[in-house]
C-alpha cells in the first residue's frame, strides 16, 4: 500500500518557489527558519489535498504557491493567529480552494458559462469513496452500488469531509491529520466517528467499530 510519504514525492512544489520567496520583487525579504520548517512539514499534504479536491495538479500548485506567498509576507502576524499557524494556513487553503472553484468557468449546454457550486467535491468524493470502500470492505460488502456512498460523503459537513479525505483518501494517520488541520487528535477522531455514523445512517447499515481502532 502506498504511504503518504511515497505519494508526497509526486506532489512537490518547484524548488524555485522558495527562491522566489527569498527574492520577492521590490522587497528585502529573508524567509524565517520557522516558515522554512513549516513549509517542509505542511506544503506537500496541503498540495495533495488541494489536488484531490480540485482534480487539477497545476491549479493546486498555484493555490498553494499563493498560500505560501501570503504566509511569507505576513508570517509575524500569522504566528499570533488563534489556533496557531497550522489552523490559520488550513483555513486560508480551504478559502483559496473554494475561490478557485468559484472562479473556474465551465460552459453549459446552451453555450453560456457558469461557475461551479462552492461545494463541488466530485474528484475528492470519488477518491474518498474508493478509499472508504477499500478500508471498510467487509462492512460495505452489502452495497449493491457505491453511488449511495458517494452521495453520503459529498453531503458530509466540512470538517468531517476534510478528515475523510486526509485520513482515508490520502492515508495520513490521525495525529498528522490533526497537525495539518491545526486541531487536536481527539477532535479528528470525533469528526471521523461522526462522519462514519452519518454515512452509516445514510446507507442504512451498521459500519461497526473495527475501523475506529488506532
Amino acid at each position: 500500500m502506498t504511504t503518504p510519504e511515497e505519494s508526497d514525492a509526486q506532489h512537490t512544489l518547484p524548488t524555485s518557489f522558495k527562491e522566489e520567496l527569498h527574492a520577492l520583487q521590490g522587497i528585502d525579504y529573508e524567509m524565517p527558519a520557522a516558515l522554512e520548517a513549516f513549509y517542509r512539514m505542511y506544503a506537500r499534504p496541503q498540495l495533495r489535498y488541494a489536488t484531490t479536491v480540485l482534480g487539477d495538479k497545476q491549479a493546486a500548485k498555484a493555490v498553494v504557491r499563493r498560500l505560501y506567498t501570503h504566509l511569507a509576507l505576513n508570517w509575524s502576524a500569522v504566528l499570533l493567529e488563534e489556533g496557531g499557524p497550522e489552523a490559520y494556513a488550513w483555513r486560508l487553503l480551504k478559502m483559496r480552494v473554494e475561490i478557485h472553484m468559484r472562479m473556474t468557468v465551465t460552459p453549459t449546454v446552451d453555450g453560456r458559462s457558469t461557475a461551479p457550486a462552492a461545494n463541488e467535491r466530485t474528484t475528492a468524493v470519488h477518491e474518498a469513496a474508493r478509499a472508504t470502500l477499500e478500508r471498510m470492505r467487509k462492512q460495505l460488502a452489502v452495497l449493491e452500488s457505491p453511488i449511495g456512498l458517494y452521495t453520503a460523503i459529498a453531503e458530509l459537513p466540512e470538517r468531517q469531509f476534510d478528515v475523510m479525505i486526509l485520513q482515508y483518501a490520502l492515508g495520513y494517520p490521525p495525529k498528522q491529520v490533526a497537525n495539518i488541520m491545526g486541531i487536536n487528535a481527539g477532535t479528528v477522531r470525533t469528526h471521523r466517528r461522526l462522519a462514519r455514523k452519518r454515512i452509516a445512517t445514510k446507507l442504512g447499515i451498521d459500519l461497526g467499530d473495527d475501523d475506529e481502532k488506532e
